[in-house]
C-alpha cells in the first residue's frame, strides 16, 4: 500500500502548518566543533524566528535535552527527547502527506548520511520512525535513499529536483533514474518530476534541489542566479535555467522562472561556502530568510526585496545566514514543516 492509493500527498510548503521540527546540534558530528557555541546560537535564533509565527518542536539528544528546555524557557519552542548524531532534520526527518478531508502521514526515507559521508548515522536513520510515533502519524516506510532537501513540490502534482543529487551513485546505486521516479510519484503523489542537472557549486550534499531553486507558486520557480562568467555557478544556473525554459508542469503549464542574484563567494578554509537565499523557510504568515551581511548587503536587500514583492502579505523575517553555514546547511536544511491535519 503506498500514499497514493490512500488519497495521500505532499503539499507545498506554503500550505498552512501544524508545526516545525528542527534537530539540535550535536558537536562530535561537526565539521568545526570549536564553534559549537555559534552554531548552537544560530540554531536557537533560528527556532526562535519561526517560533514568531507557528510551534517550533527542537530534537534534542538525551544529555542535552535539560540545558535546551532551559535556554527556550517561556517561549513556545518545546523539546522532544530522541537521539540523533547530526542536526539537519530536513533531510532525516519524515517528509509529511496529507489527504483531502483531514488526515497527516510521514514518509520514512532511508537516510545514509548524504551518500556515507558522515558516519555514524544510525541514530539519524531512526529519527523519523520515532517522531511519526510520538505524534500518533501513520508511517510509510519507503525503500529507497532520499532527503527532503532534494526535492520541492507545487502542491499540484510537480516535483523539482538535480540528477546530480538523486542520480548520484552513492545514493541508490541499484536503482534506475525511471525507478527513482516511479518511487517519488508513488509516495509523493506527483505525477511530473523536473530533473535540474547540477546544485551550487561547493554543496557538499550533491546538489539539494533547495539550494538552488525552489516552486514559488504553481508555474512559477525561484532560482538563485549568477552573472559572473568565471564563476562556477555561471554555467550551472544557465544550464539549469535551459532547463526550465523547456520545462512544463503537471497542468501543462510553462514555468515563469523569478531570479535571485547570489550572493557574492565566500570562504572559509579554502572552501567555498554555499550561501543561498532559497535556503529559506515558509511559516505560516511569513518567509524566514537567511541574509548574510557583510560584502552581501546589496544581494541581501534585493533577495528580501524580491520575496516580499512575491509575498505582500507575508512577512519577511531575516536570520543571520553566516552563523550555521560553515557546516554545510541553513535555514531550510535545519528544519520540516508538519502539515495542518485538515
Amino acid at each position: 500500500m503506498y500514499p497514493t492509493d490512500m488519497q495521500y500527498s505532499m503539499p507545498a510548503e506554503w500550505a498552512k502548518h501544524e508545526r516545525t521540527f528542527l534537530s539540535w546540534p550535536v558537536r562530535q558530528s561537526m565539521v568545526y566543533p570549536d564553534h559549537y557555541e555559534r552554531v548552537a546560537e544560530g540554531y536557537a535564533q533560528i527556532a526562535e524566528a519561526i517560533a514568531e509565527f507557528e510551534p517550533v518542536t527542537v530534537i534534542a539528544n538525551p544529555d542535552d535535552a535539560e540545558r535546551i528546555r532551559g535556554r527556550f524557557a517561556g517561549t513556545s519552542v518545546d523539546v522532544l527527547t530522541i537521539p540523533h548524531n547530526d542536526a539537519w532534520f530536513r533531510d532525516n526527518g519524515p517528509t509529511f502527506v496529507v489527504r483531502e478531508g483531514g488526515g497527516v502521514a510521514g514518509i520514512n526515507w532511508r537516510f545514509n548520511a548524504w551518500g556515507g559521508k558522515y558516519a555514524p548515522w544510525d541514530l539519524d536513520d531512526a529519527v523519523a520512525p520515532k517522531v511519526l510515533e510520538h505524534y500518533g502519524v501513520e508511517r510509510f516506510d519507503a525503500p529507497l535513499v532520499m532527503e527532503g532537501g532534494s526535492l520541492h513540490v507545487d502542491g499540484e502534482g510537480t516535483l523539482l529536483t538535480t540528477e546530480e543529487c538523486l542520480l548520484n551513485p552513492n545514493r541508490n546505486p541499484d536503482m534506475t533514474r525511471e525507478q527513482i521516479e516511479d518511487a517519488l510519484k508513488r509516495y509523493l503523489n506527483v505525477s511530473k518530476v523536473i530533473w535540474l542537472k547540477r546544485g551550487l557549486s561547493g554543496d557538499e550534499t550533491d546538489g539539494h534541489v533547495d539550494n538552488i531553486a525552489c516552486f514559488a507558486a504553481p508555474g512559477k520557480v525561484l532560482m538563485q542566479v549568477c552573472s559572473d562568467p568565471e564563476d562556477d555557478n555561471y554555467a550551472i544556473t544557465q544550464e539549469n535555467l535551459r532547463v526550465l525554459a523547456e520545462a512544463t508542469d503537471a497542468k501543462g503549464r510553462k514555468l515563469e522562472v523569478v531570479p535571485i542574484e547570489q550572493p557574492p563567494m565566500a570562504t572559509y578554509e579554502d572552501s567555498r561556502l554555499t550561501l543561498s537565499y532559497l535556503n529559506f523557510y515558509f511559516v505560516n504568515g511569513g518567509i524566514i530568510l537567511p541574509v548574510f551581511g557583510g560584502a552581501a548587503a546589496r544581494t541581501d536587500r534585493l533577495a528580501e526585496q524580491t520575496l516580499q514583492a512575491l509575498y505582500p502579505e507575508r512577512r519577511i523575517r531575516t536570520v543571520d545566514g553566516m552563523a550555521i553555514i560553515r557546516e554545510g546547511g541553513n535555514v531550510h536544511c535545519t528544519t520540516q514543516q508538519m502539515p495542518a491535519r485538515g
